[in-house]
């Protein structure tokens, strides 16, 4: 039985499509906090906190205090992925048309307004999520994120939709935070090792006939042949 001669030491390019989304927020995020201080704005208003295949980051949400740091929470995760039969072949290359789950959440307290009147926390949680969802969009909808700056492993990517969830512990809605779930697809060529073919040497030709087994052929080929 045939076996790879070369261990499979890499990671696939789901994973490393997972990783560049994580790495392309990170950075931008950086840039726009800078942007916004050039432009005498609050950066903090342009700041994520991004996770990958975290599975409740927004736990840490569950006892603030004002030391608390509630800046948006995003988390990118691998959904699934699609092989189609008709966009790759059956050795060495597939397309995979992977589904990112960008997860925003946004968690802010209730407070009495000085001049008057109340924010609600809920919808204040709701709108720092909001907020999330607006910059990772038009981050990684931006003519030079096409194709994630992967161009050559990346075919393309599209934001397919958005949901707001209410997160759950233990049944229950959690207070104050609210998340929205941005379904990101992405298609990324998968590759696989192959079998070094050997130079064959011989050919041995045995045929017979079925009915009463007489030879009726035997010859031996040797390559290359002249």
């Amino acid at each position: 039985m045939a076996v790879l001669e070369t261990l499979i030491d890499k990671q696939d390019n789901f994973e490393i499509g997972r990783d560049q989304i994580a790495s392309i927020l990170v950075l931008e995020v950086a840039n726009q906090m800078s942007l916004a201080t050039a432009a005498a704005k609050d950066p903090d208003l342009w700041k994520l906190r991004v996770f990958t295949e975290a599975s409740n980051p927004w736990e840490q949400w569950l006892n603030i205090t004002e030391a608390t740091d509630l800046s948006p929470i995003i988390n990118i995760w691998v959904d699934r992925g699609n092989f189609p039969k008709g966009k790759g072949d059956v050795v060495g290359r597939q397309a995979n048309d992977v589904v990112y789950n960008i997860d925003c959440y946004g968690s802010a307290f209730s407070e009495d307004v000085i001049a008057g009147g109340h924010k609600p926390g809920d919808r204040e949680a709701a709108l720092e999520a909001h907020r999330a969802v607006r910059l990772v969009r038009n981050i990684l909808m931006s003519s030079i994120n096409r194709y994630l700056q992967l161009r050559g492993t990346v075919w393309g990517r599209w934001i397919d939709s958005f949901e707001v969830f209410q997160p759950q512990q233990d049944d229950q809605a959690v207070q104050n935070i609210v998340g929205a779930r941005i379904k990101l697809a992405v298609t990324v060529n998968e590759f696989s090792p192959q079998v070094v073919p050997e130079t064959l040497e011989l050919l041995s030709v045995d045929v017979k006939r079925v009915e009463d087994g007489l030879v009726v052929l035997e010859a031996d080929y040797e390559y290359p042949i002249v």
